[in-house]
């Protein structure tokens, strides 16, 4: 299992861009205080997002709004899935 990230810095935006290369990859369980609170972008494929007592799949074009205090892991569920996380 491979994940990728890459910086991502566009004028005053700032985040970063996670690839994952194989079903399964997983971008493991965290959480985010208030300056760190991130958008994320499902730019190709689809991942599983779930935390405490939720769970969701999203495709690409999906746009999630995670509140800053809320833990989520993502698990790609297609070869090649890419995130873009944007912070807030």
């Amino acid at each position: 299992m491979s994940l990728l990230n890459t910086s991502l810095a566009a004028g005053k935006l700032s985040g970063t861009i996670f690839t994952f290369e194989q079903v399964g990859d997983v971008l493991p369980m965290h959480t985010h205080q208030e300056g760190d609170a991130h958008i994320t972008i499902v730019a190709r494929g689809r991942v599983k997002a779930h935390g405490n007592g939720w769970s969701a799949e999203y495709g690409a074009g999906s746009v999630i709004d995670f509140p800053s205090d809320q833990s989520h892991e993502f698990i790609a569920l297609e070869d090649n899935s890419r995130i873009v996380n944007i912070i807030k």
